[in-house]
């Protein structure tokens, strides 16, 4: 069974582009045996895609403002997304997406990464650059969680 890393984001507005610099990243040298999507701003439109792989696992890693300092990473139940009003700059909540994914997915992972600065052409930070290394690094052992805590 395939796994799928679906990184989303916009890469134009600071550090939204969290999901997008690890797709970039895992172009430029795969970590692990993740089939990597990057899904951008929109990433609704891979429902199809995502679901003719009938992953296993979906890690899906997106800038999340979860009232945490800039960097943190957390893991958050798909199902909370919706009641937490969490921030977003995506066409559709991810809830709605996640939602769309279950029947076809064995296991949803939502990693969030608090952002500092969400702006049109602001550069990403450096403690979001870090976290997304971190998260990088960790694709390619990658066990339940990838090591990170529960929000």
């Amino acid at each position: 069974m395939t796994d799928v890393l679906l990184c989303v984001g916009n890469s134009m507005m600071g550090d939204d582009g969290a999901g997008p610099l690890l797709a970039e990243m895992c172009a430029a040298k795969p970590a692990g045996e993740w089939r990597v999507i990057d899904g951008g701003s929109a990433p609704e439109n891979d429902v199809a895609a995502i679901r003719d792989l009938r992953p296993a696992r979906l890690l899906l890693v997106d800038a999340t403002d979860m009232g945490l300092n800039p960097g943190e990473i957390r893991v958050v139940n798909p199902d909370d997304i919706a009641e937490m009003f969490m921030m977003t700059t995506h066409n559709m909540p991810l809830n709605y997406l996640i939602d769309q994914l279950k029947e076809d997915v064995g296991e949803v992972i939502f990693l969030g990464i608090q952002p500092d600065i969400v702006g049109f052409y602001y550069p990403m930070t450096p403690p979001v650059k870090a976290a997304v290394e971190t998260i990088y690094q960790r694709l390619e052992g990658w066990q339940g969680q990838g090591g990170f805590a529960t929000l």
